[in-house]
This record gives structure tokens, sequence and C-alpha cells, in this order.
């Protein structure tokens, strides 16, 4: 946790910063809408304690024929599957979040963590709005360019998938936890309360 924590000022952000909350029963995923400097799906899986977390520009999709590209950031603490409200101005990602699906997971690769190591895992997600098989694909190393990896986020050909199925426009969306967008999330709170975790 101490990349997450390097980036954030816990004084002027109400981020948790990682301290309380344990791991209960099946492990747990989370994909929050940011309406940061561009905006974007958050894509995080519980493993070992952590969130692992993707950044998905289009966010997930349900047709096994799109491969979404997802960029992976620092690990962030388990309290931050109830994170919705705004992140101030001037603060790393700041902007407006919105949780728009959470739920649980089915790792299907032996060894998650050893998987996500060798760059390539499948899980069954059990999510309010996301279900059935999905894979995480790492197609480029962190030695490109731009110093960073790359990964593939894809729907598995199971029962759950839906041709031509399409994630929905991030400004309709409606929060999986509260059931409201980022407009009337960006409206609602206050300095005081900027996150929701009700």
């Amino acid at each position: 946790m101490t990349r997450y924590r390097e980036k954030r000022h816990f004084g002027r952000t109400s981020e948790p910063r990682g301290e309380g909350a344990e791991p209960a029963g099946a492990p747990s995923f989370v994909v929050q809408i940011h309406d940061a400097s561009t905006m974007h799906f958050d894509f995080r899986l519980e493993v070992d304690g952590v969130l692992k977390s993707w950044s998905v520009p289009k966010g997930p999709s349900p047709d096994p024929r799109e491969k979404r590209l997802a960029m992976p950031t620092e690990d962030h603490p388990l309290e931050y599957r109830d994170f919705e409200g705004i992140i101030p101005a001037g603060e790393y990602g700041g902007g407006t979040v919105i949780v728009w699906d959470q739920g649980t997971y089915r790792p299907l690769t032996d060894d998650f963590a050893a998987g996500l190591e060798r760059g390539h895992v499948k899980f069954r997600l059990e999510g309010a709005k996301l279900r059935g098989g999905y894979a995480l694909t790492r197609f480029r190393g962190g030695s490109g360019e731009d110093g960073r990896a790359a990964w593939l986020l894809v729907k598995e050909n199971d029962e759950r998938a839906v041709r031509d199925g399409r994630t929905p426009d991030p400004v309709r969306a409606r929060s999986a936890r509260t059931g409201r967008t980022l407009k009337q999330v960006g409206a609602q709170a206050t300095e005081e309360d900027t996150w929701h975790s009700e």
C-alpha cells in the first residue's frame, strides 16, 4: 500500500487510508466509474488483502469479441470497494467516482496471485451487472516506450456472454450502491462528506 499512500494527502482527501477492512468470505470485485482528467472505469479484484486495480478506458464489455485495454494501477485498500464521492481538485485522481458494479468473484486459475504475476488469469464474476467468466491477460510488460504494462480484459464466451453488448454511457450510468449518477454524486457531496459508503 506504500505507493497508494504516497500519492495521496489524507488531510485533503477522504479516500480510505487502508487500515481497517478485513477480507470476508468470497473475494470481492468492484468497478468504479471515475470522472477524472479522462473518464474511465477502474476494475478492481480482491487478491491477498488488497484490491489489484486496472484502469479500463472503455469499461468492461459483456461481448467476448470486445477486447478492452486495461492499464494496471497501484494496489488499493479493501475499503476502496465502498468509495463513492469526490476526490478534491488538485489531488491525485481528482474527480467524481461512483460504484458502477460490485460483487464477488470465483478464481478459475489455480494460485490466482501467481497467475497475475505470470500475466494471465480467469475468473467468474457475480455482480449486480457483470456476470460470468472473464480473463485478464498481460500483452505488454513494463519495458515498453512508456515503461507501463498493458493488459486485456475479455469476456469469456459462456452463457452470460452478450453479442453486441455495450458498456453503458458513463455519464448516464447509475451506481450499483446508491442508484446515483456521477452528476448527482457531484451535486450532493460536500467538503466534509466526499465519499459515500452507506
